[in-house]
């Protein structure tokens, strides 16, 4: 990913933070018919020795073949707030015209090696893990022991776990930085302002949290 220096994130509580924010992850590996993409929701695990960036697992149907590309390698895209950026919005604008627009995102590219868990305990406590965070959220949240014990080991038959040591963990947060803080900052308000609230307030509020003076 091309990355100039002022758009580099490398922190990485700031990164596992945009794949915690934003969990559906596109996985790009090589296939029997060139490159090919899975769309899944991940969970991110603290760094270990082997994982310096932490780790990623996800599950799959057994039907997808993606599974048996045991030890490939792998990249994990996952996209955060993004925005249009109006040249309304630049000071250089109001004085002379000359301005653009541009976009403006938050993404998070993770690198490393497949690896296949085809293990029923595994992937019983990674989906209680899954239910219990996405399901905090519901005024009476469901449990994976709702269902029937027998259903539920049925299902699990039915998948095969995804595990992704972190090789490497590339973060790119284009928010104007190389813009004036006054720039930054009325990117920021008129991000707020948008009238179709998600990602373009989103993006307000990020770009807000991280002004800073022109690089």
């Amino acid at each position: 990913m091309y990355t100039p220096s002022t758009f580099r994130e490398e922190r990485l509580d700031v990164l596992h933070g945009l794949i915690r924010a934003h969990p559906l992850g596109a996985l790009v590996r090589h296939g029997a018919d060139g490159l090919c993409a899975d769309h899944l929701p991940f969970e991110i695990a603290p760094p270990t020795p082997e994982a310096p960036f932490g780790i990623l697992r996800a599950h799959v149907a057994r039907a997808n073949p993606v599974w048996r590309a045991d030890g490939a390698g792998t990249l994990v895209i996952f996209q955060g707030p993004q925005a249009y950026i109006t040249p309304a919005w630049y000071e250089e604008k109001q004085r002379s015209g000359k301005e653009v627009p541009t976009y403006n995102y938050a993404v998070v590219h993770a690198h490393g090696p497949l690896r296949a868990i085809d293990d029923a305990a595994w992937l019983l406590a990674l989906v209680e893990r899954l239910t219990a965070r996405h399901e905090a959220d519901q005024a009476a949240p469901w449990r994976v022991s709702d269902a029937p014990a027998d259903y539920i080991g049925k299902m699990l038959k039915a998948i095969v776990g995804i595990e992704i040591p972190l090789a490497r963990l590339e973060g790119k947060w284009k928010l104007g930085q190389n813009r004036s803080m006054q720039d930054q900052a009325s990117m920021a308000h008129g991000l707020a302002l948008d009238h179709q609230p998600g990602a373009a307030q989103a993006l307000g509020a990020l770009i807000a949290a991280n002004i800073t003076p022109a690089s």
